[in-house]
């Protein structure tokens, strides 16, 4: 059954609300957890159909679910044990595909490289990606 729930604010059962642009905006709208090797897999997503290692460092996300516009912002975070001074950046979205070819953001996803400590690109045991709009 489909419908609609229209409300000014939203309450859990202890008493504690919030209004609903805090509900409809605030929130994710797409997160994935990856492990980012040569075969890449899924952990866990929310609105991500597909993660796509490019090639070392580079990787690809798609939207389950196309967003509004491309106007979002990412938040990636890495960890993993490629070396002992683990220290790495994530650079999206528009960033390298393919050599120096830079690719925007669109409604239904985007792409990412992975720079470790500065010296080149890495694919880090664990990605963790959220999505904001």
């Amino acid at each position: 059954m489909a419908g609609t729930i229209v409300a000014d604010t939203i309450q859990d059962g202890a008493g504690n609300s919030t209004a609903m642009d805090n509900a409809i905006y605030g929130s994710a709208k797409a997160w994935g957890n990856f492990n980012g090797s040569n075969s890449p897999g899924t952990r866990v997503t929310y609105n991500m159909s597909s993660f796509t290692r490019i090639s070392q460092g580079q990787y690809s996300v798609a939207f389950t679910n196309a967003l509004s516009d491309a106007n979002y912002t990412t938040l990636i975070s890495t960890s993993g044990d490629q070396d002992s001074s683990f220290g790495s950046s994530a650079f999206t979205p528009n960033l390298y595909r393919s050599g120096s070819t830079l690719t925007a953001p669109t409604t239904t996803g985007f792409y990412f490289l992975i720079n470790w400590n500065g010296s080149g690109s890495a694919d880090p045991t664990y990605i963790s990606i959220a999505v904001f709009r």
